[in-house]
């Protein structure tokens, strides 16, 4: 990606991880007693495209709640960042819910999508930059659970450090992992940065089954693109359909768990590798956790934040937290 003038796009900073990295994942995963796959493997370009469809389904509430909430505080924002901010986001996907920060702040002095999707970042980044034409911005491909350096933009020089982290992605992580992923941030950022995070809220179990098995069947497919992308980069023979889509509720943990049902006895390879499936066996590929907003708190305070400020939707559906780093 070259750099243009007219919209002052960086050089893309590609820290992708590799097939090598993909392929040993998916078989240590798959070797496991209850096989899983790692979910930040879901997000290939179409995988990126079909989760964008999810958002915008009638029963999944968590996109269009955030964003109400981000429309009515983005200023409330602004003013806890303060001026020239270099806003980062993690995960930042089609890059909508964004734009509602950079219109808020003031004077913002760069703007660094980190994303696990080459392709969808680059033409993320590329349409924002149509919108915010004199906005530095600066494309990060990167798994952004692991530890990865910004690039140096002296021209873009900040007096201060926003964090975004929209979509409630922290409840990908188990609660060890969602520590580890804040410390990361927090070493990223330096001492008083400031970091935007959307949480999901414990609440009515069929709110939410629904917004995790849609009736348009949107993330079905999401969930079973993940083997279509095996079968297609790692030389897999996954059969789509003799698998199903299932999201389940675990009390003990409080989360959604995303499982794909093997239908019948049968065998799998992906390379040289063979994996046998039982009936009714399942594949453990994401988890969404649901926090109470005092356990969040807590959690962000072990990994070195202070909790500042949070605002919820009228009906506590979901929640956006202010953090600051010590």
């Amino acid at each position: 990606m070259s750099k243009s003038r007219e919209s002052r796009l960086e050089e893309l900073q590609n820290l992708e991880p590799s097939l090598d990295e993909f392929r040993a994942d998916v078989i240590g995963g798959l070797s496991e007693q209850q096989k899983t796959l790692p979910c930040k493997f879901l997000y290939d370009e179409r995988g990126s495209q079909i989760f964008d469809e999810i958002c915008d389904v009638p029963e999944y509430y968590p996109t269009r709640t955030e964003r109400l909430i981000l429309e009515h505080h983005a200023r409330d924002i602004a003013a806890l960042a303060g001026p020239k901010a270099r806003l980062i986001e993690f995960g930042s996907g089609a890059g909508t819910k964004i734009r509602l920060l950079l219109r808020a702040l003031e004077r913002p002095a760069a703007y660094m999508p980190v994303e696990i999707s080459r392709e969808y970042m680059i033409a993320a980044s590329q349409d924002l930059a149509k919108s915010f034409p004199d906005l530095t911005i600066a494309p990060v491909c990167a798994d952004y659970t692991q530890p990865f350096t910004l690039p140096d933009i002296p021209e873009a020089e900040h007096e201060a450090t926003l964090g975004f982290f929209p979509g409630s992605t922290i409840g990908n992580f188990t609660r060890m992992e969602a520590v580890g992923f804040l410390k990361v941030t927090r070493e990223l950022m330096g001492r008083g940065a400031v970091m935007i995070i959307g949480v999901d809220l414990v609440k009515d179990l069929d709110v939410l089954r629904a917004a995790y098995n849609d009736a348009a069947g949107v993330t079905a497919a999401f969930n079973l693109n993940l083997l279509r992308r095996i079968n297609r980069e790692l030389g897999g023979t996954f059969d789509l359909s003799s698998f199903r889509h299932e999201a389940r509720w675990n009390e003990e943990l409080e989360r959604i768990e995303m499982h794909l049902v093997s239908l019948r006895d049968q065998e799998v390879t992906v390379g040289t590798h063979r994996f046998r499936f039982r009936e009714a066996e399942t594949i453990h590929t994401e988890s969404s956790h649901k926090y109470r907003i005092e356990s969040f708190h807590k959690l962000a305070n072990e990994a070195g934040y202070d909790a500042i400020k949070v605002w919820t939707d009228e009906q506590k559906l979901f929640s956006v937290h202010a953090l600051r780093a010590r």
